[in-house]
């Protein structure tokens, strides 16, 4: 008589190979330190939160946030489009891969997300209060 059991299946994710999590650390590190030196006015109070590059290596999705009006965003967004090519130089001559990521930079909205929440809370337990 045959065992048959149950198999449940986890929700595919895409892999994370340890090599791809080093290279995501190191492009991340590189950048920020690189953006530190740029002298674009339009770069305002931004951060670099993340990076992702795919396990082919050749795109990295780097995540930024911004504080400020949204004029300030899209002017952060146009600085570091037109910075793009000399950040990929940057980071090719401190970084040896076989190819170089194409550099896609997207606005990180969690944590504008997070202080709209956090503002919120603050709002509750201040109508708590006699």
């Amino acid at each position: 008589m045959a065992r048959v059991g149950l198999v449940t299946r986890r929700p595919q994710q895409p892999r994370q190979y340890p090599r791809v999590a080093r290279v995501n650390e190191v492009v991340l590190e590189v950048l920020a330190d690189e953006l530190k030196r740029l002298s674009d006015p339009r770069l305002g109070f931004v951060t670099l939160t993340g990076a992702e590059v795919t396990a082919d290596l050749r795109i990295a999705n780097v995540f930024y946030s911004v504080m400020g009006d949204p004029e300030q965003h899209s002017d952060t967004a146009d600085a570091l489009k037109s910075a793009s090519p000399r950040l990929r130089q940057v980071l090719g001559r401190q970084v040896k891969l076989r190819y170089l990521p194409e550099l896609r930079f997207r606005e990180d909205h969690g944590v504008v997300q997070g202080l709209r929440i956090e503002e919120v809370i603050r709002g509750l337990h201040e109508g708590d209060r006699p």
